[in-house]
């Protein structure tokens, strides 16, 4: 059968270059045909983009959160209580009459201290107690608010501070400022990848950084006495902040727009 081996390749050789298409081998020393490419003609992972977008929104208040208390002087530590308690109790009653609910109601400090006088080149000297009894206060009638303070301070709360506002559900105002924040990260991108002479590919990676909102406006003051009329609110509005982070593919500015890049390999496990 040996001398029927060089006739029986001839007659291969024929019958393939009869054929559609002739396959050969490289011949020894031959460089080799190189590796096929990845998507958009590249042998290597499109580079990515990190871009931080950010967003807000304004939602309306429907709460008033106000701390308020009664600050009473006396020549004694049981007197100056004394008074305090008895006007405080007045307070509190004016709040329910007004329907204020006790949920909505904590009473936030109280302090008894001593009262000191001092002269020029005398020693301090002690001259009464002065007690202050403090509450945190949730209003939710907000067109009723001016009129409340007004009440309060008629019947003996003598010092109202740190008036904010807010909203029970912000749950409508926190998504839109998200969805502004995840917009402005794309717009940002394009930006960018347009300015290097490239395009923007897929989104990789996306994550949230929520801002802390801060309702505004903010109101302090010390009540003296009743005015003749109730006391201007201004509710204003509220904002919400939000912060996105995103990654994006950077691709070639020629790279078409139908074939999705290749994912990044996945590590084989070690043993």
């Amino acid at each position: 059968m040996s001398h029927l081996r060089p006739f029986l390749a001839a007659a291969s050789l024929a019958i393939l270059a009869g054929g559609a298409a002739v396959a050969q081998s490289p011949a020894p020393g031959d460089t080799p045909p190189p590796a096929r490419m990845g998507h958009h003609g590249k042998g290597h992972h499109a580079a990515m983009l990190t871009v931080t977008g950010q967003g807000s929104s304004s939602a309306q208040p429907d709460m008033a959160r106000i701390t308020l208390g009664v600050s009473t002087e006396a020549e004694t530590a049981a007197e100056a209580m004394t008074q305090n308690s008895t006007q405080q109790q007045a307070v509190l009653e004016a709040l329910k009459a007004e329907g204020i609910e006790d949920r909505d109601i904590q009473t936030a400090g109280l302090n008894l201290s001593p009262r000191m006088e001092y002269n020029n080149g005398q020693p301090p000297k002690m001259v009464g107690y002065v007690a202050q009894n403090t509450v945190h206060v949730r209003v939710r009638d907000l067109a009723g608010l001016g009129g409340i303070l007004d009440k309060l301070v008629s019947t003996g709360a003598n010092e109202i501070s740190g008036i904010s506002f807010g909203r029970e559900d912000m749950a409508e105002a926190q998504d839109k400022a998200r969805a502004e924040a995840v917009a402005d990260a794309r717009h940002r991108a394009e930006l960018m990848a347009q300015a290097a002479g490239m395009k923007l590919g897929n989104l990789r990676a996306l994550s949230d950084s929520p801002i802390a909102e801060g309702p505004r406006p903010m109101m302090a003051m010390r009540a003296e006495a009743k005015g003749d009329s109730p006391v201007p609110i201004a509710a204003g509005e509220l904002e919400v902040t939000a912060q996105v982070t995103a990654i994006f593919e950077l691709l070639p500015a020629n790279a078409p727009d139908d074939v999705p890049e290749e994912p990044a390999p996945v590590p084989a496990p070690q043993n």
